[in-house]
């Protein structure tokens, strides 16, 4: 923000915070001007907007006020029982929420990923894929007067025909896939779709098939609904096609890239599939994930697109780069299942934000799109071709992966009696994240010699680098075959100072909940807790002998506690005055730049 917007916005906290409470006589702009060290004439020009806007009112020969009117502004303060109200539920309301929502939501990439030296997470891209130049471009065209006159009229629940235009006639063909206006809507999201299709088409008499493994949201989505479901086993040609198929309503599939193996379906299982669909009278819900990223291999046509294809209800979104902040996606089916989705669409989320649909369908039309999916199939391409080489030179054990046509990410098989859980523990200490497989499955002891390694939230450069880390980490838990304690090289008081001055550890609560801890070299430290960063605290730290101390202002009682530390790679340990170990956490470089 520039100056101006910032004396503005602290204003108005100020006022909402009763710091300047109704009547009270704000400084002047000289005033203000000095004890900011700005100039007069900026610190004039936001009074004069706070002015024309409300906040504050200029009184004839007495200066700058804050409106008596604010008083009704005010955030009503909680009562007294608000504040000492127990968070947990009554018995009344908990048997009142339903327990259906699939249990645990499983993995949960902690906020600080980027922290790590090596985040081997699919789906969580670096700063420098997303295009923000020409999506800034996009949402400037879409912010024009003339446009804000066409998307912001309340047309119902229509879709912007501009978005819906882009996708028919751009990236729909590229699957093979040809439709009509009213046989295509816009969603929050591929998930939305997929939550749509599932509440139009699936009831607790339905009989669902999913790949096994495979997306445990769907899974979550269809427990809602209390739907018999058929885990159907996936192979390196995707799922199988057989006589358990056969009494189901419908069929759960990602054929393009299945979710999480990667593996694409083989023309004759598509084949069968359809035929099977035709003959036993089932419908077939598509999840198109990443279906742009088949740079290995050549490109299949999507299930939508084949003779039959009427059966299938077919969901993507556009690139996964784009996700995070513009949640657009789409379904493509029959004309009278996108009116049923649509209305109940609308009685819910109602329709996608209308300049967000707007701003991408110039993001599509200026050819921003193409451009950004010939650069993100080049980068991910590289770095998909480095892993598969380091995976192949480093050997971490007898590990295989799933054979990939493209895509993020390998799918990681272990040895037999392989404990893929140490694994990853393993890993962490050496500033390797890596994604569990167990939440992928129905039945997780499959998932004992399993785990997912992602490249698109690190560079090329980086790849080999942990490939190489993770195969010593692996080799080492292979060779110790125990749990016994190590012994570790304690540092001594000048080197503790040393070693720790404005470091950043990544730290797991006692609830399981991702810490950072930010040790600044002046001797304070911040910290921040939860999945959105939610619990903070701040505190100081010292060296006391060979010992580091700290004391939490609120955290851990205010206590001051003293260790003595010892690090091992990226790993930081506490250690008690015998020597054990008692907490530990990752000690976080510097991301590598791309």
């Amino acid at each position: 923000m520039s100056m101006q917007e910032q004396i503005r916005r602290r204003v108005i906290e100020a006022i909402y915070a009763e710091v300047f409470p109704p009547g009270k006589r704000l400084p002047s702009s000289r005033k203000l001007a000095s004890e900011l060290g700005v100039s007069r004439n900026t610190v004039f020009l936001a009074y004069q907007q706070l002015i024309a806007e409300g906040h504050i009112e200029a009184r004839e020969r007495s200066g700058l006020y804050v409106p008596e009117a604010a008083q009704a502004r005010r955030l009503v303060a909680p009562s007294q029982s608000n504040k000492t109200r127990t968070p947990a539920l009554s018995g009344a309301l908990a048997r009142r929420l339903p327990q259906r929502t699939g249990g645990s939501p499983g993995f949960q990439c902690p906020p600080d990923w980027q922290k790590f030296r090596y985040p081997f997470i699919e789906g969580r891209y670096d700063r420098s894929l997303f295009p923000i130049a020409e999506w800034r471009e996009a949402s400037r065209l879409a912010l024009a007067a003339s446009e804000v006159d066409q998307w912001s009229l309340d047309n119902g629940e229509v879709d912007d025909p501009a978005l819906v235009e882009e996708i028919r006639t751009k990236l729909l063909p590229r699957r093979g896939i040809t439709a009509r206006p009213d046989e295509l809507l816009i969603t929050v999201g591929e998930q939305q779709a997929l939550f749509l299709a599932i509440q139009l088409l699936v009831n607790k008499a339905s009989r669902v098939a999913v790949e096994e493994p495979g997306l445990p949201e769907l899974r979550a989505l269809l427990a809602m609904r209390e739907a018999e479901l058929v885990h159907q086993p996936v192979d390196d040609k995707g799922i199988l096609v057989d006589s358990r198929l056969e009494d189901c309503e419908l069929v759960c599939v990602s054929a393009s890239r299945q979710r999480p193996t990667g593996v694409t379906l083989s023309a004759e299982r598509r084949r069968a599939l359809l035929d099977m669909a035709e003959a036993r009278d089932f419908l077939i819900l598509e999840d198109d994930f990443e279906c742009e990223m088949n740079y290995l291999g050549s490109a299949v046509p999507a299930l939508r697109s084949l003779d039959g294809g009427e059966r299938v209800v077919y969901v993507a979104s556009l690139s996964k780069v784009l996700a995070p902040g513009v949640r657009l996606g789409y379904m493509v089916a029959a004309p009278e299942i996108i009116a049923e989705a649509r209305r109940l669409r609308d009685l819910t989320t109602r329709r996608p934000s209308p300049n967000n649909q707007r701003a991408a369908a110039f993001f599509l039309s200026l050819g921003h799109y193409d451009a950004m999916m010939r650069r993100l199939t080049r980068v991910c391409a590289e770095r998909l071709i480095a892993l598969r080489d380091a995976l192949n030179h480093y050997r971490p054990l007898s590990i295989a992966v799933a054979p990939v046509e493209g895509g993020t990410s390998y799918w990681v098989r272990g040895p037999e009696g392989m404990d893929a859980q140490a694994v990853i523990r393993a890993a962490e200490t050496r500033g390797i994240l890596i994604e569990p497989a167990d939440h992928w499955f129905a039945e997780a002891p499959k998932a004992q010699t399993m785990f997912r390694l992602g490249v698109t939230s690190l560079a090329a450069p980086a790849i080999r680098k942990g490939i190489a880390e993770l195969s010593m980490a692996m080799r080492a838990l292979a060779e110790a075959g125990s749990d016994d304690h190590p012994s570790f090289h304690v540092l001594a008081g000048s080197e503790l100072h040393d070693r720790l001055a404005g470091a950043t550890l990544l730290y797991k609560t006692v609830y399981g909940d991702p810490c950072t801890i930010e040790l600044h070299a002046d001797g304070r430290m911040t910290g921040q807790a939860g999945y959105a960063g939610e619990d903070r605290d701040a505190g100081r730290w010292w060296v006391d002998g060979d010992q580091w101390v700290r004391q939490w202002r609120n955290w851990a009682f205010g206590e001051v506690l003293g260790f003595s530390v010892a690090i091992e790679g990226d790993l930081l340990l506490w250690l008690d005055q015998a020597g054990h170990v008692v907490d530990q956490a990752v000690l976080a470089s510097a991301p590598l730049t791309v």
